[in-house]
């Protein structure tokens, strides 16, 4: 059954690869990106399938797209394009986060021309749907875990960023995480609500005093990016279609929003490689 290319799917797609970098550059594109746009993964392939062969977008897809996925449509000819799809992908459930990552991708001349038009005329449909939170500089910092990694509770962000901050902690020097601690005493989130009245400082050293020693005492740790979200998948108490990598991600962007860049690539020197360029992307 042919798909339907909708002016506002198309408007988000190339807004996204022109926001997220200049030339060919990696892009990934996650649930929050179309809250309210009731998208499907066909339809979403679809459009990505489309704006490729009318090279509105020149992309480069990595990972498979139909060795493990047999409730997908085949709508883009394998041969041509390779995409990556999350393991946890339901069809039942629409669109989850870290849904499709491209190894490089660029608007073309004709892209960039009508994704000017877009945005001088933007398409009706963006105006219906449920409103989306924009993470801004200024925004708390729980919000923008929560927004970008897809969580719907504050909690969750905060209990989350936790075991992220720790995993981080346990690579660094004693005097490294101490110099982290000290550029994070912004308030996390506004609250009235006991329990998330913390500042940023109070959860990178930890709330769990036993934890915080331990963190003191011992050398750092020598720890593989596998076994880095590993550690975050096990520990984070994660819901459903949320990754280790997309939370990871999303705490390391807010947490960059909080430091100087001294101390953005004090913390880049003690990360693991895959994890360092999560950091260095974020």
């Amino acid at each position: 059954m042919p798909i339907g290319i909708r002016e506002d799917v198309a408007y988000i797609i190339l807004k996204k690869i022109n926001e997220s970098g200049q030339g060919m550059h990696g892009v990934e594109f996650n649930a929050s990106d179309f809250i309210g746009r009731s998208l499907t993964m066909a339809e979403l392939l679809g459009h990505l399938d489309y704006l490729n062969q009318t090279q509105f977008i020149k992309a480069e897809f990595t990972g498979n797209a139909y060795a493990n996925q047999e409730d997908t449509t085949d709508l883009v000819n394998p041969k041509e394009f390779d995409f990556r799809i999350a393991n946890s992908y339901d069809p039942e459930d629409g669109l989850l986060p870290h849904l499709i990552s491209f190894k490089a991708a660029e608007l073309t001349d004709k892209g960039r021309k009508i994704l000017q038009r877009m945005e001088e005329n933007p398409p009706h449909a963006l105006e219906e749907g449920p409103s989306v939170p924009i993470v801004t500089e200024d925004m708390p910092f729980l919000e923008k875990v929560m927004i970008n990694a897809n969580l719907e509770d504050i909690f969750d962000a905060r209990d989350a960023t936790e075991v992220v901050f720790r995993t981080m902690r346990d690579m660094m020097t004693t005097e490294a995480a101490e110099r982290v601690g000290q550029e994070l005493h912004e308030q996390a989130e506004p609250s009235e609500d006991k329990a998330l009245q913390n500042e940023i400082a109070d959860l990178w050293n930890d709330t769990n005093p036993i934890t915080r020693w331990l963190s003191r005492v011992r050398p750092p740790l020598k720890i593989k990016s596998g076994t880095f979200l590993f550690r975050i998948n096990q520990e984070a108490g994660l819901p459903r279609g949320v990754g280790g990598e997309s939370l990871t991600k999303a705490v390391f962007a807010a947490t960059k929003d909080e430091l100087s860049e001294e101390r953005v690539q004090e913390v880049a020197s003690f990360l693991p490689d895959e994890i360092r360029q999560l950091w260095k992307e974020a």
